[in-house]
């Protein structure tokens, strides 16, 4: 476990602007305590400086997870978030989108999300803007990434792809293995 490099911390950054914007700060200067990002097996954990320094105990091989992982690094060095940093991401988004009730269970299967499945969008969303997804009672179900601008979204065909799957709840049950 390592703090991150300066290239590590700008992407992971650069990412998490994506769907929160401004709201990083948030993360990190919490009235909770002291937060921080650490490095751990190509994954990066989002936990709090006194669980960090009580994780130093164990031996690093068998240090398997803690905190909570916000993503990976693949191996050209690009930032991959996961489903498991969904409860930080959604209170505090800037892009939204609400989906049906019908069409909850295609989402949380892996699809993309077309025009006839949302029911609300919010304004002003840009295209390739990171997009949380959410159930009509306001449930996070995943995040994704805005296909089309909310302006585009209104003049589409009915079966246009709004919003491209990133990753989903459905995850923790079709691939329990490498979610941590």
């Amino acid at each position: 476990m390592r703090p991150l490099t300066d290239e590590e911390t700008k992407s992971l950054f650069e990412k998490l602007t994506k769907y929160i914007g401004e709201n990083v700060k948030v993360l990190i200067d919490r009235p909770d305590g002291l937060y921080c990002f650490r490095f751990h097996r190509e994954r990066v954990f989002y936990v709090s400086e006194r669980i960090m320094k009580l994780s130093t105990n164990i031996p690093r091989k068998n240090l398997v997870s803690f905190g909570t992982c916000f993503g990976k690094f693949s191996k050209n060095n690009k930032f991959k978030l996961h489903i498991t940093a969904l409860d930080y991401i959604a209170p505090y988004a800037k892009h939204k989108i609400w989906l049906k009730p019908n069409a909850e269970q295609h989402f949380l299967y892996g699809k993309n999300i077309i025009k006839t499945s949302s029911a609300r969008l919010t304004e002003n969303t840009l295209k390739y803007q990171g997009i949380v997804v959410y159930s009509m009672k306001d449930i996070p179900l995943g995040f994704g990434v805005a296909a089309k601008s909310a302006v585009e979204t209104r003049s589409a065909d009915p079966l246009a792809v709004i919003v491209y799957h990133q990753a989903d709840i459905g995850e923790y049950v079709r691939d329990e293995e490498h979610v941590i």
